[in-house]
């Protein structure tokens, strides 16, 4: 693998994902922000948070899988969350984990969660984005 995850002593241990990653592959993937939505284009999971967060990853892992690479691979996640508050976090963990769980991966690379006003589309509550690394 490309990619050690690592939690540093003296930084929170947090289980779903790992604080700092470290990339040793030659080559670099970005995967475009991925929406809840399905092979088709139709939304999944309209107005359910956990269901887009979970649809949002499973996507992201399509789309690694199309150039050889996996959740394994990935160097950082970034998430962009519509009128996000903390009472949210409760389901957006358990779209992570339920996504985690079908992808196979615990815990994710590190990540950044970004409460914003709107997404491309009113339907989409979640978006999420990738940059991994392969050999």
């Amino acid at each position: 693998m490309a990619i050690t995850l690592v939690n540093p002593a003296g930084l929170p241990q947090i289980d779903v994902y790992r604080q700092v990653s470290v990339g040793t592959g030659s080559k670099l993937v970005f995967v475009a922000g991925q929406v809840a939505f399905d092979a088709d284009g139709a939304t999944v999971g309209e107005g359910d948070l956990a269901a887009q967060v979970e649809q949002s990853y499973l996507n992201i892992g399509t789309a690694l899988a199309e150039v050889g690479a996996s959740f394994e691979d990935v160097a950082k996640l970034t998430v962009y969350v519509v009128d996000w508050t903390p009472e949210k976090m409760p389901l957006f963990l358990e779209g992570v984990a339920r996504a985690s769980t079908k992808l196979g991966v615990t815990p994710l690379a590190p990540g950044t969660l970004i409460g914003v006003a709107a997404l491309a589309s009113p339907d989409y509550l979640v978006e999420v984005e990738a940059a991994a690394i392969i050999d």
